[in-house]
């Protein structure tokens, strides 16, 4: 364990953690909400520092980042929990129950990225946030050793830490789950407000940003609600790439697979303002990126896998367009 860094003492051995938005009022010996954080005697600890359920290597496509080391391999890890409570997670075994672990230290991270000749680093597969303190240990390190830092997150953070994070942090994969707030409170038991302020901050701060949205049937699959997301992708920069999807029934939510025709409408509807939307979890999806300059195919893509990149020092061999997180 290692003591927390956001936290706030209160009366009767009680304390505060301030890491997101839940801002659990924990008791003496009891864990916080996302069962990352416990209360020893008045200070609250991260008890999952160093604890990782999985350490593996895969495509950096299956984050998914399609405009960020493209074709690379990145060593992708986790520890047990989330702060929030989705009803259809993918990860359910390992995010909503306290796994079985494996000790490591930010050091034997960083050493086996350095081994398996990997540029990258992804804190990924349940909630990175609640891993906080690991992640910062981890991240100042591989600055030192050029290796890169990812988050694939849900963007449940407070501002102040995020700020904290921001300069170690080279790019991530953010779930904009649903554009209602409601959805995101009654639902999700997620504050819409704090993942939106995580997506603009961190992109007006320089980080790589894609952002993945899983088309729920029956919760966010409205042509309204779509179409109001776009938009507000759209006012922060049509650059930003966005992944639309499928969802097939999983963990509490039993609602049938994303109908083809509403993640067809979500494409198309996207690029009438963003220059990079793509489809996944479908057989034949859109994933291929496109100049939005010239209309050039740039990059070939099958699933995971890069069929054939022609971009030319980030730019359209074409027309010359810089493309959005490519250098």
């Amino acid at each position: 364990m290692k003591k927390a860094l956001w936290q706030k003492r209160l009366e009767n051995s009680k304390v505060q953690c301030l890491l997101c938005p839940r801002k659990c009022i924990i008791s003496n010996k009891r864990d916080g909400f996302c069962f990352g954080r416990v209360n020893h005697n008045g200070i609250l600890y991260a008890k999952n520092y160093g604890q990782a359920v999985t350490i593996a290597i895969d495509p950096i496509e299956k984050k998914p980042l399609f405009h960020f080391l493209p074709g690379s391999d990145i060593l992708s890890t986790a520890t047990y929990g989330c702060n929030m409570r989705c009803p259809f997670c993918q990860n359910y075994e390992i995010s909503q129950v306290k796994a079985p672990t494996t000790e490591i230290t930010p050091e034997n991270l960083v050493e086996i990225a350095k081994n398996k000749k990997l540029q990258s680093i992804a804190f990924t597969y349940t909630e990175p946030i609640i891993w906080y303190e690991m992640i910062l240990d981890t991240s100042k390190i591989a600055k030192n050793n050029g290796i890169k830092i990812i988050l694939v997150t849900n963007g449940l953070i407070n501002s102040k830490p995020l700020e904290e994070i921001i300069p170690y942090i080279d790019a991530m994969n953010i779930d904009l789950k649903s554009i209602d707030a409601n959805v995101y409170k009654k639902t999700l038991s997620g504050d819409l407000s704090t993942v939106q302020n995580t997506i603009k901050t961190s992109f007006e701060n320089g980080i790589h940003i894609e952002i993945t949205n899983l088309i729920v049937t029956g919760l966010n699959d409205k042509k309204s609600d779509i179409s109001i997301l776009i938009d507000w992708v759209a006012s922060l920069s049509s650059d930003i790439p966005i992944h639309f999807s499928k969802y097939s029934p999983n963990y509490k939510y039993k609602e049938p697979p994303t109908s083809p025709e509403i993640l067809d409408y979500a494409y198309k509807k996207a690029k009438e303002k963003l220059n990079f939307v793509y489809t996944g979890n479908v057989i034949a999806g859109k994933e291929n990126t496109y100049c939005p300059k010239c209309g050039e195919l740039l990059i070939e893509r099958n699933y995971f896998n890069i069929k054939q990149n022609r971009l030319i020092n980030g730019k359209c061999p074409s027309c010359g367009k810089k493309i959005y997180g490519f250098f």
